[in-house]
């Protein structure tokens, strides 16, 4: 009966996956159709004609996939395209791996409903496991399908936009199953320095980084508690004893974040509504993954002479390797300046 279930759960979530794509198969159109259409807004029209430049440097100067990629367009009904569910045991900050053929283990499960998601979230709750649902703007399907430019991401700004673009194209250059933190870092990378190159090409200068130097304080923060939880469900003592000394780390973050806004970034709140809400294991997960091996694929990028095409090459040997030789690759890569590389 447990395998019964399962192979029918399995069954129903691969065929909500097939429609939710097909449905963007069906409904994609031309950037250069959607731009040039009289019923189109002109601030739409024009953001799509400045992403369809984007994605025309991508190629030509990034060395990134020239496939139909984000060269269409598709207005969804909704505010995010899929949203993710995350879950971990609730005393562990080690995610229950969900594996596909395509992309292999990754942290959580996709759904084209938030219904559906939230009714898978539901399920796992109910098991006793720590669960979040997060909206998602854009993903990629690393080019078995042409992606198209989504509604959702238009939520962000030009900068964003365009070197999201950038990011779900790196994707698709080098993707190694089961290991999240290394293609997020290396997309994450790619996004970074193609959006400095990109605007760059139009007399424009960097990007600002306060936005991002706040973010990497916060995340630093996250992970802390992240590390203090693991240490603590390590040394055991009983359910009672760790959700109560759980709940006491969960205040400690919210206290030490107080003070860290209000002595860095008093006029800043941004991150006040994620540190009021609920903070499980579950909501813990994505952090970290995105820019862990950030410093070693920027190491990586100089020993190639910035060059693109030398620096794929190094990437796609280090894809190569086997798990922990990659670590110890990237860590040397790294020299102390990683994230969270243990």
């Amino acid at each position: 009966m447990g395998l019964l279930s399962s192979g029918c759960s399995s069954l129903h979530y691969y065929s909500q996956a097939a429609r939710g794509q097909g449905e963007l198969i069906v409904h994609r159109r031309a950037l250069a159709t959607v731009a040039a259409d009289p019923s189109t807004k002109p601030q739409l029209a024009e953001r799509l004609r400045q992403a369809q430049q984007a994605r025309a440097f991508a190629s030509r100067h990034l060395g990134l996939p020239g496939n139909r990629s984000y060269t269409t367009y598709v207005a969804l009904d909704r505010p995010y395209v899929v949203w993710n569910v995350f879950a971990t045991p609730r005393y562990s900050v080690q995610a229950i791996p969900q594996c596909f053929p395509i992309a292999g283990c990754v942290a959580y499960r996709g759904w084209f409903s938030e219904a559906a998601a939230n009714a898978d979230a539901a399920r796992l709750r109910a098991r006793g496991d720590d669960v979040w649902v997060g909206g998602v703007s854009a993903y990629s399907t690393l080019g078995w399908f042409a992606d198209p430019i989504l509604s959702s991401m238009l939520r962000w700004d030009d900068d964003e936009l365009d070197s999201t673009i950038f990011h779900e194209l790196a994707h698709q250059l080098v993707y190694v199953k089961n290991d999240t933190a290394f293609n997020e870092s290396f997309a994450s990378f790619v996004q970074e320095e193609g959006l400095r190159q990109w605007r760059r090409s139009r007399g424009l200068p960097p990007p600002n980084g306060r936005a991002q130097v706040m973010d990497d304080e916060f995340s630093r923060r996250v992970l802390n508690l992240r590390a203090r939880l693991k240490a603590l469900y390590a040394n055991g003592g009983g359910e009672q004893v760790m959700e109560a000394r759980k709940q006491r780390e969960i205040a400690a973050f919210r206290a030490d974040y107080a003070q860290w806004r209000d002595r860095r970034w008093p006029q800043d709140h941004r991150y006040d509504a994620w540190v009021a809400a609920p903070i499980n294991n579950a909501r813990l997960l994505p952090f970290g993954l995105y820019r862990q091996w950030l410093p070693a694929f920027a190491g990586l990028f100089e020993r190639s002479g910035k060059s693109w095409p030398a620096f794929y090459a190094s990437v796609r040997q280090l894809a190569r390797q086997s798990s922990a030789q990659r670590v110890r690759t990237l860590q040397k890569l790294c020299n102390g300046a990683c994230s969270g590389a243990d």
